[in-house]
């Protein structure tokens, strides 16, 4: 049995690049987590009726994501929501999610899949979306 170690982002962030072999760090997880949560919240409140609704209910979809990643709304509107999402909402658009906060109704196809099939949605969702 070892001994607990202190362990920095660094060391996280260069544990994620030697294990994948990308670029990749922490805060691509957080941004993924925030911009999943988003996504399912914007799915369950559905599309709103008028643009200051829209407004009101992607401000609740960003409360929940700063709730749970226990920072501000306004840095998780910038950083950790994909701007994608919350343009397409505003469009009137949301990613194919019925239920979406049913938990434990996405399972990966199989258990070695690198996405859950919920988050395959959001991904294909984020690619389609129309730029500004």
């Amino acid at each position: 049995r070892g001994k607990r170690q202190s362990i920095s982002s660094d060391d996280v962030n260069a544990y994620l690049r030697e294990t994948t072999g990308r670029d990749i760090t922490a805060k691509d997880f957080r941004t993924w987590a925030g911009t999943m949560l988003a996504a399912k919240h914007l799915c369950a409140i559905g599309p709103a009726d008028s643009r200051r609704e829209a407004e009101r209910n992607v401000v609740r979809a960003i409360d929940a994501v700063a709730d749970r990643l226990g920072n501000t709304r306004a840095v998780c509107r910038k950083y950790y929501v994909h701007p994608g999402l919350v343009r397409a909402y505003f469009m009137g658009l949301t990613p194919p999610l019925p239920s979406a906060l049913v938990p434990g109704q996405y399972r990966r196809e199989h258990p070695r899949a690198a996405l859950r099939r919920d988050e395959v949605s959001v991904l294909q969702f984020l690619l389609e979306v129309p730029e500004e």
